[in-house]
């Protein structure tokens, strides 16, 4: 999991691992040269919204990157600006 910027957004694992388990899919991405990925949107236990890159690498699902979408990229959680 890309520590840095979970880090610096505050975000534990047991907070990406929730908002992944019960988020959902907001995009999903074709293959850039590392395989197809998604953006998945959730929340954590204490409702702070959470947006996650991931994909599948054979059988193992990775997480590209995680953050707390914010202006000026994102409107709320599912528009961006």
């Amino acid at each position: 999991m890309p520590i840095k910027m979970r880090q610096n957004d505050g975000l534990s694992i047991e907070q990406v691992e929730y908002a992944i388990l019960h988020g959902r899919v907001l995009e999903r991405y074709a293959d850039t040269g590392r395989g197809e990925s998604c953006l998945v949107v959730g929340y954590t236990p204490e409702h702070q919204p959470v947006h996650v890159v991931a994909g599948m690498r054979g059988e193992l699902a990775v997480i590209v990157t995680t953050y707390i979408p914010r202006p000026p990229k994102f409107v709320n959680p599912y528009e961006r600006a």
